[in-house]
């Protein structure tokens, strides 16, 4: 009964149009103070408490290195040495894409700034050469989603925010603790790369199929100038996952790194970014890291009320009982994530939904890390289709198409991430096997 009244009261405020933040804080507050004796002084305290943690300071950071990225001139490389790579292929430039967001993604850590960084370059060289804008905005709004599922990922790291602390009890009674975003980060590279390469499959079939242009193949020298010019960026790419996996300093620390390390290359580099830049950078990361943390404050009360009122131990024990299995269970989450993309982003799906799927998943006997991974994988295809998909904005802003025009347009791309979803779903060892191999496990 007092579920049915949160998640009523919640869905009931968003149908409003009031912003997500706003309706989960207005919906733990009118429960607590008119449903539970629960005073007020804890509910301040756990504000409080529930952001203070060492994380959450990480997703700041990436922002600011993707904006630094962004604005530096450092996608503008990675496009070129992609392009001198596989541009003689079937629908060259739109590999170029592909490989550009994913190497892109691997500095950036969020979606809508690989859209941008890569897409505003590389649709209109595209359109160009001949190739149909849609399909370029194709490539570019699905390969834009590799972002968030390629470490590093603001998407990750939420899910670790949100999980983080809680210790429930597997299927045999053992006490299982939540994935640490190091352990995350490792489980996404093969995933991310597989993903790449099925998008890089499904492009080059539709132009070979179309006989889209192809560029003349470059020299061994071109590819090694294009190689060294776009270095200074790739070198993050070492800095970040290697940095984590040798132990150098922690997901945030490497988060505050990259930001550091941007900013240098992106003003006494490659000078594509003067110092009177700067300040307009900061402000515009620091309003997407406040509004990501007025999310995250807002949706750790709304943990909190869960957990108070025994929701996510109570929906496992009746889901346990009622004899569902951990697949049937898994088709349900990704049902109920897929149909939550429609008319929430990823960073509110994930803040309300893994504290509570979270222990029915690991009472169910399903690993931590893989049901991470999924649920990223799940936040990809959300970011693709509308009314909601937030790169279907960014991409509509960059090629001035409509927003039905452009779902139109991703269609093939997105029916491969679906059928990639359904392989990262039932095949747990794509997300653990890197882990398992590191010893992070």
């Amino acid at each position: 009964m007092n579920a049915t009244l949160i998640f009523g009261g919640l869905v009931g405020l968003m149908l409003t149009g009031m912003p997500i933040s706003i309706a989960l804080g207005l919906t733990v507050l009118v429960f607590l103070f008119t449903m539970t004796a629960v005073p007020i002084d804890t509910v301040a305290l756990k504000l409080f408490t529930g952001i203070e943690k060492f994380e959450i300071m990480a997703i700041p950071f990436f922002i600011l290195a993707g904006n630094f990225l962004t604005h530096g001139g450092v996608a503008r490389r990675m496009i070129n040495f992609a392009t001198s790579m596989v541009g003689h292929w079937h629908g060259g430039l739109g590999l170029a894409g592909v490989i550009a967001c994913a190497l892109f993604a691997a500095v950036s850590g969020s979606s809508p700034a690989t859209v941008v960084a890569i897409g505003s370059i590389i649709l209109p060289a595209m359109v160009k050469q001949g190739f149909p804008k849609r399909f370029g905005a194709g490539v570019i709004t699905t390969s834009g989603a590799l972002g968030i599922l390629i470490p590093p990922s603001i998407v990750m790291v939420m899910y670790a925010v949100a999980t983080s602390g809680m210790q429930v009890t597997g299927p045999d009674g053992e006490i299982v603790s939540s994935a640490s975003v190091g352990q995350l980060f490792m489980a996404g590279v093969i995933p991310g790369l597989m993903l790449a390469t099925l998008l890089g499959v499904t492009t080059w079939y539709r132009a070979w199929k179309n006989g889209y242009p192809r560029l003349e193949k470059a020299s061994w020298i071109q590819r090694w100038q294009a190689f060294r010019k776009a270095a200074w960026g790739l070198l993050l790419i070492v800095i970040v996952i290697g940095g984590i996996y040798t132990g150098v300093f922690t997901p945030t620390e490497a988060a505050a790194m990259s930001a550091v390390y941007a900013f240098v290359i992106a003003v006494w580099v490659y000078r594509d970014m003067s110092l009177s830049d700067v300040p307009k950078v900061l402000l515009s990361s620091a309003n997407m890291s406040a509004m990501l943390l007025y999310i995250i404050t807002n949706a750790v009360l709304f943990s909190f009320l869960m957990t108070h009122e025994n929701i996510p131990q109570a929906l496992g024990e009746w889901m346990v009982n009622t004899g569902l299995s951990w697949w049937m269970f898994l088709i349900a989450v990704n049902i109920i994530l897929l149909a939550a993309g429609n008319f929430m982003e990823p960073s509110s799906i994930v803040l309300i939904m893994a504290p509570i799927l979270f222990p029915v998943a690991v009472k169910l006997g399903i690993d931590p890390i893989h049901f991470g991974i999924m649920i990223v994988v799940n936040m990809e295809v959300g970011m693709c289709h509308p009314p909601v998909g937030l790169n279907l904005y960014v991409a509509s802003g960059i090629t001035k198409m409509g927003i039905t025009e452009l779902t139109i347009a991703v269609m093939p791309w997105l029916m491969t991430m679906l059928g990639f979803l359904v392989l990262v779903t039932y095949v747990p060892e794509i997300s653990l096997f890197l882990p398992r191999l590191l010893g992070m496990m």
